[in-house]
């Protein structure tokens, strides 16, 4: 569980690297931190800055998730928008856990979907970290099953 105890200051390295890393660049990255301390205030329990970030990665940057949506996905413009969110999701929940080390419980109420779902997505998208997939420059999980068993 999440202790309530680290304040929105305390939080703001993994806030920025976890803005780094959903978005590739400095200057975004800096936005994007910006834009979630605009939305908090500093009593704001830790849980709810990380689903802040959430909110306004997926406000401002929505458009330009389609750097980590594979190939493939992109002539279908009506599956795109829930599987830029999906994918977006998925590299959200592994940074989530790697960088504040928050538990899959957590990550479960942050992202808003059931706690098996968020225990398939880390193992799907470790696994694509590991194969070098899981980067800027590499589409996020290209070549692998997007409904694994339906959770996907």
């Amino acid at each position: 569980m999440i202790m309530e105890k680290r304040t929105p200051m305390d939080l703001m390295d993994d806030i920025y690297s976890l803005a780094y890393w959903m978005t590739g660049s400095e200057t975004a990255a800096n936005e994007l931190v910006n834009r979630t301390y605009l939305n908090v205030d500093r009593k704001t329990p830790e849980r709810e800055v990380f689903k802040t970030f959430r909110e306004c990665y997926f406000d401002r940057f929505d458009d330009d998730m389609s750097l980590i949506v594979p190939e493939p996905c992109k002539p279908n413009e009506c599956l795109e928008e829930p599987l830029r969110q999906r994918f977006a999701d998925i590299k959200l929940s592994v940074l989530l856990s790697e960088i504040p080390g928050l538990k899959h419980q957590d990550i479960s109420k942050i992202i808003g979907k059931p706690l098996e779902t968020i225990r398939l997505w880390l193992s799907a998208g470790r696994q694509a970290l590991a194969e070098g997939l899981f980067s800027f420059d590499a589409p996020f999980l290209h070549g692998m099953s997007i409904n694994k068993g339906g959770a996907l």
